[in-house]
C-alpha cells in the first residue's frame, strides 16, 4: 500500500555554491574569470574537486583524473587546493545562512538544507526568502549559489540542480507530479546504472514511469530500496532538517590506486 507524505507544508530550501572552489579562485584572481580553472591534486594521482563552468563545457568534472581534465583541456588553468582559504569563506556563508534560519543543515563545505517554515512569517514567501539569501550571499562574499524550494529535502535538492549556476527553481506542494513525471530517472537519489538498466526493463526511463509501477513488484525486485525509490518517484521525503548534522565530505583529497568503476550511494 502506498504511503502518503506525513506534511506538505514545510518549506525547505537547498543551497549550492557554484564550483565553489573555483569561484573563490577567481574571486581572489579577478584576471581568471571566464577561463577554465580546475582545482585539485597533483598531475599523477590528483583527481578534480572542483572545474568552473568554462571548464565543464571540456567534458571536465569533479572526481576526474587531473590527467583527463588536461587532457580534454589543455589550455585550463589548473591550482592547487586551498583549503584554509575556502573554509574560511564557507564560514562567511553559513553564517548568513544562519541570520535566515537557525534550521540549517550543512551537507558540505558549499551546500545545506534550510527549513525555513517558521522563518517565512520574517523574510517573505518562500521564493522572496530564497532571493533575498541568493543576494545576501552575493552581496557579502561576491560568490553566487543556486537555490531549490520545495516541501522536502529531496525535492529541494533536485530542484537546486535544475538552473546552476545562479539558479532559484521552486516546486509548490501542487505543482511536485508536474515536476518530477519528467525528469530521468537517473536523477533519483539511489539509482545509478545497475538499477536504471533493471528499471528499463520495465520500460521505466522517467521518474513519472516509476511511480506508476506497482509498489509489490518494486519490493518484490528491489526490497526495502524498492519502496524507498517508489516513496521518491511520488515526491515523498519525510526526513527534517538536522541541525546537528556532521559533513560528511573530507577537507583534504583523498585518491585511491584503483578506480571506481561503479558506485551507487543512496544518501541517507
Amino acid at each position: 500500500m502506498h504511503r502518503e507524505p506525513v506534511s506538505q507544508n514545510r518549506r525547505i530550501i537547498h543551497l549550492d555554491m557554484d564550483a565553489f572552489y573555483a569561484s573563490v579562485e577567481v574571486l581572489d584572481d579577478p584576471s581568471l574569470k571566464g577561463k577554465p580553472v580546475i582545482v585539485g591534486g597533483d598531475f599523477r594521482r590528483g583527481v578534480v574537486s572542483a572545474a568552473s563552468y568554462e571548464a565543464r563545457a571540456f567534458g571536465v568534472h569533479s572526481a576526474q583524473p587531473i590527467a583527463t581534465a588536461r587532457r580534454l583541456c589543455p589550455q585550463g588553468v589548473f591550482l592547487p587546493v586551498r583549503m584554509v582559504r575556502y573554509q574560511e569563506i564557507s564560514k562567511k556563508i553559513f553564517s548568513l545562512f544562519s541570520f535566515f534560519t537557525p534550521l540549517v543543515e550543512p551537507l558540505s563545505i558549499d551546500e545545506a538544507f534550510l527549513d525555513i517554515t517558521a522563518s517565512v512569517r520574517l523574510f517573505g514567501p518562500p521564493e522572496e526568502m530564497a532571493r533575498k539569501i541568493k543576494a545576501s550571499i552575493r552581496e557579502n562574499t561576491g560568490l553566487s549559489l543556486s537555490a531549490g524550494v520545495a516541501p522536502n529535502k529531496f525535492l529541494a535538492k533536485i530542484a537546486s540542480a535544475l538552473h546552476k549556476p545562479d539558479g532559484l527553481t521552486v516546486v509548490p506542494p501542487e505543482g511536485i507530479r508536474a515536476f518530477l513525471d519528467p525528469l530521468p530517472i537517473g536523477r533519483l537519489w539511489g539509482v545509478g546504472e545497475a538499477t536504471r538498466k533493471d528499471l528499463a526493463r520495465f520500460n521505466v526511463n522517467t521518474i513519472g514511469d516509476l511511480s506508476r509501477l506497482p509498489l509489490a513488484l518494486l519490493e518484490k525486485k528491489f526490497g526495502e530500496h524498492g519502496r524507498r525509490l517508489s516513496e521518491l518517484a511520488r515526491g515523498i521525503d519525510d526526513r527534517e532538517v538536522q541541525t546537528d548534522h556532521e559533513i560528511k565530505s573530507v577537507g583534504q583529497e583523498e585518491t585511491f590506486d584503483a578506480d571506481l568503476l561503479e558506485l551507487e550511494v543512496f544518501k541517507k
